[in-house]
């Protein structure tokens, strides 16, 4: 029998899949026949998400089997951010999980799997080869806190923040084409009002009751990133709760792809693309991981 994480019976290298949504990359690993523990996941994650020295990407998931008491699921995620921190929840990652566990035979269009921020609904509306459009649903908003004044380098800001999966905090802005959005946006994430955690960092421009844009700094990868899927969600709900924008409204990314979020009243889901850029295999032992 073959013994989990044994990386000798991968000879050829470890397979992966490299997915992004909206800009938004990921590394995947099957982990079903791979087995690896969570304790080894996040150095991977580190050493996997490296620029130059790794594949690089924002983050990594695993898939694997749901637990016994959870046969209803289709699988689970692991999921880790590039600096080898848990993530309880990833809105774009989510879509292109979904997206290849169909492509996999792991599960049909329309499935459960499970997170550390409980359960999410997805549908593959569309699928090609290579991409496709990914409806989800997010966790049920809480630790809702709107006009919250900072301190921020002697000024006050007004921020509103909510937790969607995990926590973000949002500001509106006339452009957000004229935000420093690493240097303000670091300095809100490490704020004390969000200690010991820290937060999620959205800068939302309303365009008008159906259109954001929106740029984000990622707790995890401590930068931008072209497109954040809960940010993207939690914004809109915020806009929607402030009176914004309708229930429905498209985000625009920095990149300029969309994302479609619907802020009920009683559920909030996201749908955008997710598409597969390549797959191949690496050397553990190479990159130092064992």
């Amino acid at each position: 029998m073959k013994k989990a994480g044994n990386l000798n019976f991968f000879p050829k290298g470890v397979p992966f899949y490299k997915m992004h949504g909206c800009g938004n990359d990921f590394i995947i690993i099957d982990n079903r026949e791979l087995g690896l523990g969570r304790d080894r996941m996040g150095k991977w994650a580190r050493v996997l998400c490296r620029r130059g020295l790794g594949i690089h990407a924002d983050g990594l998931f695993f898939l694997d089997r749901p637990p016994g008491t959870e046969q209803d699921l289709a699988y689970v995620w692991h999921f880790f951010n590039k600096d080898g921190s848990f993530g309880e929840m990833c809105g774009n990652a989510a879509r292109c999980a979904a997206w290849l566990a169909h492509a996999l035979g792991m599960a049909p269009a329309e499935h459960e799997f499970g997170t550390l921020a409980g359960r999410v609904r997805a549908r593959v509306i569309q699928k090609d080869a290579h991409a496709g459009q990914v409806r989800i649903s997010l966790p049920p908003p809480r630790d809702i806190g709107l006009n919250m004044a900072l301190d921020i380098q002697g000024r006050s800001l007004e921020v509103h923040r909510v937790v969607v999966g995990v926590p973000h905090a949002v500001v509106f802005v006339e452009d957000t084409e004229e935000v420093d959005v690493c240097g303000l946006g670091r300095q809100i994430r490490i704020h004390g009002e969000f200690a010991p955690a820290g937060v999620n960092v959205n800068f939302a421009q309303v365009l008008d009751s159906k259109t954001i844009k929106i740029r984000t700094f990622e707790r995890g990868v401590e930068d931008e990133t072209f497109a954040c899927g809960t940010g993207s969600a939690s914004t809109q709900f915020l806009s929607r709760l402030l009176g914004h924008t309708d229930q429905e409204a498209v985000l625009l990314t920095r990149k300029g792809h969309r994302l479609i979020v619907d802020a009920g009243e009683e559920s909030l889901s996201l749908q955008g693309p997710a598409e597969l850029t390549f797959q191949g295999l690496f050397s553990p032992l190479r990159l130092g991981l064992e």
